[in-house]
């Protein structure tokens, strides 16, 4: 596993949306300037870190 969903610094939303969104917005930059092999690799961290986070996570209580 590397990203640890039940470690303490992602409890904050804000900071699951920005670890998943600052990836995908850099993909998405690779891709508008024509890298493809860094918008794939940007766009997979970002998918792999929306289901870690999002979609994975369990709360603790």
């Amino acid at each position: 596993m590397l990203v640890d969903p039940r470690h303490p610094f992602f409890r904050p939303l804000r900071v699951r949306v920005l670890c998943v969104l600052l990836p995908l917005a850099w993909a998405g930059f690779e891709a508008a300037s024509g890298s493809a092999f860094w918008a794939i690799l940007f766009g997979a961290a970002g998918a792999y870190l929306f289901v870690m986070l999002f979609l994975n996570r369990k709360e603790d209580r």
